[in-house]
């Protein structure tokens, strides 16, 4: 390849990447997982999600990730929730995201084929249990990445320094996002978005200092499902210039951060429920017999006084 060509293909290569990150941008809620009153994955329900989140106007939806009780799912179960939601998602305007991390990276390797076999729009993997040998963790993205071609997302936390993350993706061209939840956020943020403004930089922790990371350059944030489309509507507000009604309508989704945080995943569960998306609450995972009605009373008002207050 002579010189002049091998310019173009880089500069049309970066410009992909560029609109790769600008088309990967909002509110892409992490998808809670249902289960039947026989402990199966309920994949009707499932489906049903994807329908909901739809109509909340997210951008993107993301499976199965920490608040999808991913380390409770078997692998089939992954692999027919994988397929129920991309066909459930098909036709339909947000992303679909789906995730392939696994404990070893043989696991995750196989997850990441079966993900690039269905085309879902990116994948994400959470880091390996051990994940304070880097070396090791950088060969396991590297190993996703080797087999699927998907714009891949990394999920920081622990020790994964920016800088370790910068100098992954330079070495991965399809690692061009981040959901950073390593150490404090905000100034993470404002690291990345110092050394290298093509890395989208998304957020978790039920987005509780949302417009503090949009207002330091942030592309989107993870949230619970069950009201995804009062963080749509905060998203919406704040990019259409309109600052003062972003803030007040971030108040009010921030009385429901502080009680599911306060009562955990069977809380984002109910309100599912209560919106007609799941039949219960079940959860596999630990804690899930703490939501007692108290709790239950207490979601339900403070959802009446969000949702009245609009």
């Amino acid at each position: 390849m002579d010189r002049r060509r091998f310019l173009f293909t880089l500069t049309a290569s970066a410009l992909a990447r560029a609109e790769e990150t600008k088309r990967l941008a909002g509110i892409y809620p992490i998808m809670q997982t249902p289960f039947s009153e026989s402990n199966a994955l309920d994949l009707e329900a499932l489906a049903k999600q994807v329908k909901f989140l739809d109509r909340c106007g997210v951008h993107g939806m993301v499976w199965p990730q920490l608040a999808s009780e991913w380390s409770e799912l078997s692998r089939d179960e992954r692999i027919t929730g994988a397929e129920t939601i991309v066909a459930a998602a098909k036709g339909l305007k947000p992303k679909v995201i789906l995730g392939v991390q696994a404990p070893d990276v043989d696991g995750a390797v196989q997850y990441a084929r079966h993900a690039d076999k269905l085309g879902p729009d990116g994948i994400i993997a959470l880091p390996l249990p051990d994940q304070k040998n880097l070396d090791a963790l950088a060969a396991y993205y590297r190993a996703i990445a080797r087999v699927c071609a998907r714009p891949l997302f990394v999920q920081a936390i622990g020790n994964m320094s920016v800088e370790f993350i910068l100098k992954l993706a330079r070495e991965i061209p399809s690692l061009r996002f981040v959901k950073d939840e390593a150490g404090h956020t905000l100034s993470r943020i404002s690291a990345y978005r110092k050394i290298d403004k093509s890395i989208s930089i998304f957020t978790g922790g039920h987005g509780r200092s949302m417009l503090d990371e949009m207002a330091r350059g942030s592309a989107g944030t993870m949230p619970a499902a069950g009201f995804a489309d009062l963080y749509v509507q905060v998203w919406d507000l704040w990019k259409a210039g309109k600052r003062p009604q972003a803030m007040d309508a971030f108040g009010r989704v921030g009385l429901l951060i502080t009680q599911v945080q306060a009562y955990g995943l069977p809380s984002l569960k109910y309100l599912l429920q209560q919106r007609g998306v799941f039949t219960n609450t079940r959860c596999r995972g630990k804690n899930a017999d703490v939501f007692d009605e108290e709790a239950r009373r207490a979601i339900m008002e403070t959802y009446a006084f969000v949702r009245g207050a609009k």
